[in-house]
């Protein structure tokens, strides 16, 4: 990989544990951040040069991209999140090759996930997307109906409930990015009186990060700020 890419990778994880850490400092919850590079469009060397970096945890957008990734590094100890929208028709790759799921807003999908995850792998990790905007171009369950999927999840032998997601609606002002997070904080609060497995709330991104950790997320997501644009 050309030395300057490289170097930037390495300088700008740097920079954003630095700023993540700062602003979970900064919060009421005092916890740490888990900082997710979104390597959707990235090269596997692009991820390697982050591995190397100390940076763990990977998340994809697109099945056979993400899959095609998984193979080529599966020497390296990366744990691998799918955070797109999945369909029925790809879900077996998924539950083959992925560590997590974040983007479980169906019974069918986490029904199938769970049909097609083989005993011999450890369970499933899974995040339920919300909808907490109730925005119609975004995917996700409604707040109102998050409770039973989550019931139903968490009585799937080979899912294991960890939290919930989600994506804000485009183009909202930082107030109403706070209001919605600080809603989502508030379901993730309720869903782990309920289910003692949730410990992720993920949430957040390069434009609406500060907001998120400000509001509790204890995952964030990160892509073009890591990686550069993409490939």
């Amino acid at each position: 990989m050309v030395t300057k890419v490289a170097e930037n990778i390495v300088k700008s994880l740097g920079q954003i544990r630095q700023n993540i850490n700062a602003m979970a400092e900064q919060t009421t919850y005092r916890e740490s951040v888990r900082l997710l590079a979104v390597s959707k469009k990235h090269s596997a060397e692009a991820i390697r040069v982050a591995y190397e970096a100390g940076q763990r945890e990977f998340a994809e957008n697109y099945v056979q991209e993400g899959v095609a990734k998984v193979q080529q590094l599966q020497a390296l100890d990366i744990t691998w999140h799918f955070i797109g929208p999945l369909q029925s028709n790809k879900t077996k790759l998924v539950a083959e090759h992925f560590d997590w799921v974040q983007s479980i807003d169906r019974e069918k999908i986490a029904r199938r996930l769970n049909d097609q995850r083989s005993g011999a792998l450890p369970p499933l990790n899974v995040l339920l997307q919300v909808n907490i905007d109730n925005d119609p171009n975004k995917s996700g369950v409604k707040k109102s109906d998050v409770n039973a999927l989550a019931k139903f999840v968490s009585k799937c032998p080979h899912l294991k409930l960890r939290g919930i997601m989600t994506i804000l609606e485009a183009d909202t002002d930082e107030k109403q990015q706070l209001d919605s997070f600080t809603s989502m904080r508030e379901l993730y609060q309720q869903l782990q009186q309920l289910h003692p497995s949730v410990d992720t709330l993920s949430m957040g991104m390069s434009g609406d990060m500060r907001q998120a950790i400000h509001a509790g997320a204890n995952m964030v997501r990160i892509g073009s700020a890591i990686f550069g644009q993409r490939e």
